[in-house]
């Protein structure tokens, strides 16, 4: 076996004992542009930064990642638990079940103006909270229960409500973060997520955010629209 496969089968294996189990194309280019000299465990992080940056539906293999079942959109079923798994899957949406579409409407021209909320008060947040992800922590503070749309390694979009509060789960974190699910609950095509099921790995995918972000008060305000149609 050759120093690269032999790198390479060592980082799939530091990878999937953290439920994430890479494409060969997508180690093996990664593996190519690394350094051999370099030690271990920061080809592993490394790996496990671009892997979380990553579209799952392309750098994931669909034959050793368990995904969700086809008919998981059925709401004629009242109940199930997914024991198969663990599913990784990638948050494509995310909104705050607790706030009205005008109230987050209001929170991201907040954001836009530069202020933020420390309980009742408002404040400013620029050169203290520079980063997007302090910011949206900071208007979207509390709230919750959060509705995310799911897309897991086979492409399926399902939509998941979390029942208690997560940590990491809000809309300030970032489009394209992965979530692990182990024997989740599905009640009428719909994922429940609780914090003994749910485990946020963290990731971005940089495309996909900025589209959401742009695009996320345009979509609120079109869905009132179409609410107060007659």
């Amino acid at each position: 076996m050759s120093q690269s496969s032999t790198l390479a089968a060592q980082i799939s294996a530091q990878l999937t004992s953290k439920g994430l189990v890479p494409t060969q194309s997508w180690l093996t280019a990664f593996v190519l542009t690394q350094r051999p000299t370099t030690p271990l465990p920061a080809l592993t992080q490394t790996a496990l930064f671009r892997l979380l940056a990553s579209d799952i539906t392309t750098s994931l293999s669909p034959s050793s990642t368990a995904g969700f079942p086809t008919n998981v959109h059925d709401t004629s079923v009242k109940d199930r638990r997914l024991n198969q798994g663990p599913i990784v899957a990638q948050v494509l949406a995310i909104e705050d079940m607790s706030k009205s579409r005008w109230e987050q409407i209001q929170a991201i021209e907040a954001l836009e103006r530069g202020e933020g909320t420390r309980g009742r008060e408002i404040v400013r947040v620029t050169a203290v909270e520079e980063n997007e992800n302090a910011n949206a922590r900071a208007v979207n503070q509390g709230g919750g229960p959060h509705k995310l749309l799911l897309q897991d390694v086979q492409g399926v979009r399902v939509y998941g409500i979390e029942l208690r509060q997560i940590e990491g789960i809000g809309v300030g974190m970032s489009i394209g973060s992965k979530i692990l699910l182990r024997n989740v609950s599905v009640a009428r095509g719909v994922v429940l997520l609780e914090p003994g099921t749910t485990s946020i790995l963290g990731g971005k995918i940089e495309f996909l955010h900025k589209t959401w972000r742009e695009n996320r008060k345009a979509a609120l305000k079109a869905a009132i629209e179409a609410n107060e149609r007659p």
